[in-house]
């Protein structure tokens, strides 16, 4: 029997390398999950031959995975959009908010496992705010989002949000205080102060002057 061709060899291998990546990012994906190479190999239907031979060890397949993690939120910045520079930032904050949830258990492997963890989260900090930049100034620019932060601080914070269990009767709560806190106040915008603020005195003595 003549063996497989060579270009369907190869379309195997790919074939096999992407199932292993998605079956992995859906385990790690699940809640308090720390996944084997084994569990992998099970839940792909592949042999621990073919998994060690596309990722040598557990913290190969982490960074692979962190990586597609960082691509899904920059090619999210690049296609979002929105009826105002605003909109279409927030939309992307919140894009990047649920792909967060799936890169956090990733970082934290890659912090314990490794000591080049650190290098690939700030390699992969730094992608994600270079592809946001442009949406973030033009909602500056458009006055709907505070020009005191910067977008890294941004990020950090829903980061860490992502870390913090809500609850089930405010789901997502402090995410959108925290959006709703990068909105520009209007009483620091200029124009007159609302009666009673900015003076110290009261309404009603101006009334009866």
């Amino acid at each position: 029997m003549s063996a497989e061709p060579a270009p369907a060899r190869r379309a195997d291998a790919e074939r096999n390398r992407s199932k292993i990546i998605a079956v992995a990012r859906e385990a790690f994906a699940e809640p308090g999950a720390a996944p084997s190479m084994a569990e992998i190999a099970r839940r792909a239907g592949v042999g621990m031959a073919t998994l060690y031979r596309n990722f040598p060890g557990r913290l190969e397949l982490v960074e692979e995975l962190f990586r597609h993690t960082v691509d899904d939120m920059c090619q999210a910045a690049a296609s979002v959009s929105g009826d105002t520079p605003g909109e279409a930032f927030f939309a992307w904050l919140m894009r990047f908010h649920a792909i967060g949830a799936r890169k956090g258990p990733l970082a934290s492997v890659l912090l314990s496992e490794s000591a080049q963890g650190t290098p690939i989260l700030r390699a992969g900090r730094s992608r994600t705010i270079a592809a946001g930049e442009s949406l973030f100034r033009a909602a500056q620019r458009s006055g709907e989002v505070r020009d005191d932060i910067s977008l890294g601080q941004i990020l950090d914070g829903l980061v860490a949000l992502a870390g913090i269990d809500n609850g089930p009767d405010f789901p997502g709560a402090l995410t959108r205080i925290l959006l709703d806190g990068l909105r520009p106040n209007p009483h620091t915008t200029g124009g007159s102060p609302p009666a009673g603020e900015g003076t110290d005195i009261p309404t009603a003595t101006r009334r009866s002057e």
